[in-house]
């Protein structure tokens, strides 16, 4: 989700480009390749900092000085520790005038999963659910579904398009044996992985969540799946398994339920954002809440900052981060 800009000398833009997915050229590859001999003497404006290193693909700073550029605007420096300011060093030293900051909110916004990853090492965690215009997620029988209406729902699977991994607890997995996958039309992006975080109860053999090769947290080694061991007390160790999924390249992780797992989360911490659906019923105040778990007193409730209130089809749609407490 990077994107850059070049300006010829005349101040014209002539090239623009993205980054299109891992292994593909960087953002400004494509730009200096679409600007051509025009980028010669001009500017470049990118929203990340230039890598310096050599992966999928090569340093970026390289083809930056190759192209004859010579100025660089820099809406944020990279906390990648791979780069965490040497491309910005290395452009200077290159005879290169370097400018940072410009926009550096906005263009943090455009990732903010990446930002958090390379910060602390753990996916930014968006925690979605669906319930009642009254705060229930299921009726007293247990049954869930539809809360939502089709369009909303479709929304959530665009959700589930932005995001590296979807992932569920045992109950939900036991109670709905969902499929976890991107299912729009005319989609032919790449498919969120799988994650379930399971407990000492076995894992249902028939469970269509298995044909997809999840990965499996849990306290203690399983067989026959992919599992990370994150014991901590008889149960799951949501922060060491974040950790976990954090090194293996999973930036955004999509929490489905339930409530649990959710109000797990919650309470230790790891909740970056959330998104909310509230459907056009009411259950009454016998079904289940959204989040499991009580406060004893106000006080000691979590604050929340709603950052943007919609309607989607006939549901509305919340979305907010946590508040420090």
């Amino acid at each position: 989700r990077v994107g850059a800009v070049v300006v010829d000398v005349n101040g014209e833009s002539a090239g623009e480009g993205s980054h299109a997915g891992p292994g593909s050229p960087h953002a400004e590859v494509v730009a200096l390749d679409s600007a051509g001999a025009s980028a010669r003497g001009g500017t470049i404006y990118v929203t990340l900092e230039p890598c310096t290193h050599v992966g999928r693909t090569p340093p970026c700073v390289d083809a930056i000085v190759a192209a004859g550029i010579r100025r660089v605007v820099v809406a944020v420096e990279d906390p990648d520790v791979r780069v965490a300011g040497g491309g910005i060093e290395a452009l200077r030293t290159a005879g290169l005038d370097v400018e940072v900051g410009l926009m550096e909110h906005e263009a943090e916004t455009l990732d903010p999963g990446y930002f958090h990853h390379r910060r602390t090492g753990r996916p930014m965690v968006t925690l979605k659910a669906a319930a009642t215009l009254d705060g229930q997620v299921a009726a007293l029988d247990g049954s869930s579904q539809w809360i939502t209406d089709e369009i909303a729902r479709m929304d959530a699977h665009r959700l589930r398009a932005g995001a590296d991994a979807v992932m569920v607890g045992a109950g939900t997995l036991r109670v709905d044996d969902p499929r976890l996958d991107v299912r729009l039309e005319d989609y032919t992006g790449p498919q969120p992985v799988p994650i379930l975080v399971a407990g000492a109860r076995p894992i249902p053999p028939d469970a269509r969540l298995l044909a997809r090769d999840p990965i499996v947290l849990t306290p203690t080694a399983l067989k026959g799946v992919d599992t990370i061991v994150a014991p901590g007390n008889g149960v799951v160790d949501l922060r060491l398994g974040l950790e976990a999924l954090g090194r293996r390249g999973i930036v955004d992780v999509l929490v489905e339920g339930g409530p649990r797992l959710a109000a797990s989360l919650l309470s230790e911490d790891l909740v970056d954002r959330m998104v909310l659906y509230l459907g056009a019923r009411l259950a009454g105040g016998a079904g289940k809440t959204v989040f499991a778990g009580e406060f004893a007193t106000l006080s000691q409730s979590r604050r929340v900052r709603i950052t943007h209130i919609s309607t989607v089809g006939t549901c509305v749609k919340i979305e907010a981060t946590l508040e420090d407490d």
